[in-house]
């Protein structure tokens, strides 16, 4: 069997992990104030007695950011996993809908749906990935009905010591990685060249936030404080009020 060197993993991450910081970057240089207060709750920091402008927006920027970065980071490692198994296996990104790699090993067909962690879905998202490997199932069986197609859920980080689901196995951390590439050490190949010019790029980055959070704080203050205190309630109201539609002028109605 073909093996993946430790020099191509971390040739290739050091290669795409600028694509990340980039992406982090222009996600952040693309936010506007308004954009972002309309989709945070509110209520949460009202109740964290959140009391000054540039808190408050610390608190929202950051947890913008942490959930762009989450997606950001899940589709670095989802390239990652399939040039691992391209290069060990032959494996290559497939063409049916959710569905992200597939791979043949052992005259068996798998079907691999990747996600960041094992926590990564609600049961409606659970239930949306099962139709999406039952579809790509039917598809591939019309084609050649004997085939031998397994479901896998790889996680790139964590743990589940019950991997065999109902219709599907989930494949977590250690066994994700090793079934992809062959190599049992290979999560933890990838750690170190992880960190590939990374204090460089958060300091450009952070000096970008730090620029951002100063606009936002300005404008935030103009825009919903009053004497140097959080009007809350114009806050709310630009978030959650209702959008009432201006009344029709009926025509019969006389001057």
């Amino acid at each position: 069997m073909p093996q993946i060197k430790r020099k191509e993993v971390v040739e290739y991450v050091e290669k795409n992990i600028s694509s990340f910081h980039q992406a982090r970057f222009n996600s952040l240089e693309r936010l506007k104030l308004k954009n972002v207060l309309k989709r945070k709750n509110p209520y949460l920091f009202k109740a964290k007695n959140i009391l000054t402008a540039q808190d408050l927006m610390k608190a929202i920027l950051d947890a913008h950011l942490s959930s762009q970065e989450e997606t950001l980071f899940g589709e670095f490692l989802e390239g990652l996993a399939i040039y691992v198994c391209q290069t060990v296996y032959q494996g290559y990104k497939s063409a049916s809908a959710g569905i992200d790699l597939e791979v043949e090993k052992d005259s068996i067909r798998y079907i691999v749906s990747i996600k960041s962690g094992p926590n990564w879905g609600n049961s409606e998202q659970i239930k949306k990935m099962k139709e999406n490997f039952r579809s790509a199932m039917k598809t591939l069986r019309t084609s050649n009905s004997k085939i031998n197609v397994i479901a896998i859920n790889g996680c790139c980080y964590g743990r589940d010591n019950n991997p065999q689901k109902s219709e599907y196995v989930k494949l977590c951390g250690q066994r994700f990685w090793e079934f992809i590439s062959g190599d049992n050490l290979l999560y933890l190949d990838i750690i170190e060249p992880l960190g590939h010019k990374a204090k460089e790029k958060n300091e450009i980055f952070f000096e970008s936030y730090a620029q951002i959070l100063n606009k936002f704080t300005l404008e935030f203050m103009n825009e919903f404080c009053v004497n140097g205190i959080i009007n809350w309630n114009k806050l709310l109201q630009f978030n959650s009020s209702a959008e009432v539609p201006p009344r029709k002028i009926s025509k019969n109605t006389s001057p």
